[in-house]
């Protein structure tokens, strides 16, 4: 799910008997629309923020930075379980209190993360995050286009996917410089406050929606049984591991490399956020023209710059540049996963959605992971170079087993 939506043909990719019984006739829910997004934005800030804030956790906490780095880890882990769970142990349930229970869950972590004595304390909070972030994926889509006629359906999209983009910008680079001037349980406090004003504007905004349609497990395996969905759904995965193996280290890095201070990482990060911004207009019009190349091309530019980070990031500029380009590239990754899965299931979209975001929390989990592995054995530089092994074999996976159009 991402902003690729508003570059396709998405009225087209949703089955009609959904189109027809859970779209609605009368004028677009605009405010919901936008509580839609706030929801992403603020799960989202929530779930970035150890990036832009490890170095300072890992001190007060007493810990490797590699350890703190399983706060991703742990979040991941409990989202690939809610955006594989939540949609059936919910389906009898009116949607509105459901996705307003992941805000609360959203508040509840990030204040006890800011409580946190010790890594065990925060890890179980992070948990918590978990669980909202993968539910909330799950169901966004599907309740995204419940709240505006069919022909408002993408722009409905774009606006909700926005921010993912506004979450990247928020939470590391203003995460980082906001832990230097006060501390890193600050930033979570605000993130609480975040939460608390996002649950607020939902409860206004958002309609209640009855439950449609079933969500088994036996409709998952069916997805995955179909021709080039397994290659398409495991390629996925060892993307977001290479990616989130470099990510959730990027400020080790910048600061034990590149040797830049609180400022420095700030602005570095900053530059990754608006490039990903960037990149995610320009990347759907390529994904919407050749997917399969956009699917190849985004992971192989990953692992490249990620080569290039670990022999010249020792070099300020060189290492913007190249975390800016990193930001543009990955912009293309959600993008072209997206549009894949919903073009290739257009009959299930939300069961292929919530497999896909699955998958998706399974490789940050394995990328959190390992990363803080190589970070404690070998230092932050074999970080990139681990990270770049499986972009590549996720690249190769999908020029030679992934199919683009349904047979």
């Amino acid at each position: 799910m991402d902003p690729a939506l508003a570059h396709t043909d998405v009225v087209a990719l949703v089955p009609r008997d959904v189109a027809l019984k859970s779209l609605p006739s009368e004028e677009p829910a605009w405010g919901a629309v936008v509580a839609m997004m706030l929801g992403v934005t603020a799960l989202l800030t929530a779930e970035f923020l150890p990036s832009g804030l490890l170095t300072p956790m890992a001190r007060d906490l007493g810990v490797s930075p590699g350890l703190a780095g399983q706060a991703v880890t742990a979040t991941s882990l409990a989202g690939l379980i809610g955006a594989l769970f939540t949609p059936r142990l919910t389906r009898s349930f009116n949607r509105k209190p459901v996705l307003l229970s992941f805000s609360i869950l959203l508040v509840i972590s990030n204040l006890l993360v800011a409580l946190a004595p010790n890594i065990t304390f925060l890890l179980a909070a992070r948990i918590v995050l978990g669980l909202a972030i993968g539910g909330f994926w799950a169901m966004a889509a599907a309740t995204t286009i419940r709240l505006v006629p069919p022909a408002l359906v993408p722009r409905a999209l774009s606006i909700v996917m926005s921010g993912i983009p506004a979450a990247m910008i928020i939470a590391v680079p203003l995460g980082s410089y906001l832990s230097e001037v006060a501390s890193w349980q600050s930033v979570f406090l605000l993130a609480t406050a975040l939460g608390a004003a996002v649950f607020v504007i939902q409860a206004l905004a958002l309609p209640r929606l009855a439950p449609k349609g079933e969500a088994g497990l036996g409709t998952l395996i069916d997805i995955l049984t179909r021709p080039g969905i397994g290659a398409g759904i495991l390629a996925a995965t060892l993307v977001f591991t290479g990616h989130f193996g470099y990510f959730g280290y990027i400020r080790p890095f910048l600061e034990s490399v590149t040797g830049l201070g609180a400022a420095g990482v700030a602005a570095t990060l900053l530059a990754f956020g608006v490039a990903n911004y960037i990149g995610s207009f320009a990347s759907g019009v390529m994904a919407e023209r050749r997917l399969k190349l956009t699917l190849i091309a985004m992971p192989l530019a990953i692992s490249v710059i990620g080569l290039l980070l670990s022999l010249l990031g020792q070099d300020v500029i060189p290492a913007l540049v190249l975390v800016a380009l990193w930001g543009f590239a990955f912009s293309g990754v959600p993008v072209a996963t997206t549009t894949w899965i919903t073009r290739m299931v257009p009959d299930e979209t939300e069961s292929g959605t919530g497999l896909t975001v699955a998958s998706i929390f399974l490789g940050i989990t394995m990328g959190a992971a390992g990363g803080g592995l190589v970070l404690d054995l070998m230092g932050a530089a074999a970080v990139f170079v681990a990270g770049a092994v499986p972009l590549v074999l996720a690249a190769l996976l999908i020029a030679a087993k992934v199919r683009t159009r349904v047979p």
